[in-house]
């Protein structure tokens, strides 16, 4: 009883903290409910047992894309007005995406209630579901992970290859010209008569 009645108080953080995100008028402020919100779902994963996946949504999300949104909202200035513009333009489409969103959680609470979804088994003495998650990887998918982790490199790789621009204003030793170079050219003594006193 006092794991649902945790599970619905952190559900109603949220949905809050989610409503938050897209009606906060501050972009910094909409930033903060999303970390909210990152870190009571990672919670609900919690109370669900999955804490790979909590300790993972709390590191990546929070721990790095976050950080960095709020480091690019910040240093961005950003028009909210154009911003808004917009609004009413998308929002039937938001709408009906979010109207199916909820009529398919909606489907599965349904299931569970009615008891047409199978009953979860019991778990044995001692389970993690993270230790399972790494014997599995490193056994039955190891291929498909690798073929993952190969396909992640080349898209990082691309990444800063297409984002890579060379300024052409900007100067850049280039060492074979450095060991080339002799003193005569760097370097000129001009003799001068000695300044007489007036």
């Amino acid at each position: 009883m006092f794991e649902t009645a945790v599970f619905y108080l952190f559900a109603l953080i949220l949905l809050f903290a989610a409503l938050r995100v897209i009606t906060a008028r501050n972009p910094v402020h909409a930033a903060l409910f999303l970390v909210l919100a990152f870190f009571t779902a990672s919670a609900i994963w919690l109370l669900l047992r999955a804490e790979f996946l909590a300790i993972t949504l709390v590191l990546v999300y929070v721990g790095a894309v976050m950080v960095l949104f709020l480091f690019v909202v910040m240093m961005l200035d950003i028009n909210l007005e154009r911003l808004r513009e917009g609004f009413w333009q998308y929002l039937p489409v938001g709408a009906m995406v979010g109207v199916l969103m909820a009529v398919e959680m909606a489907a599965v609470l349904y299931s569970r209630w009615v008891g047409l979804a199978t009953p979860p088994r019991a778990l044995p003495q001692g389970y993690s579901n993270t230790k399972e998650l790494g014997r599995l990887i490193y056994t039955q998918y190891a291929y498909a992970f690798e073929i993952a982790a190969v396909v992640l490199l080349v898209a990082i790789i691309a990444a800063i290859a297409l984002t890579l621009r060379r300024r052409k204003d900007s100067k850049a030793p280039d060492p074979s010209r450095q060991v080339l170079a002799r003193r005569e050219e760097r370097v000129r003594l001009v003799q001068m008569p000695a300044e007489k006193e007036v």
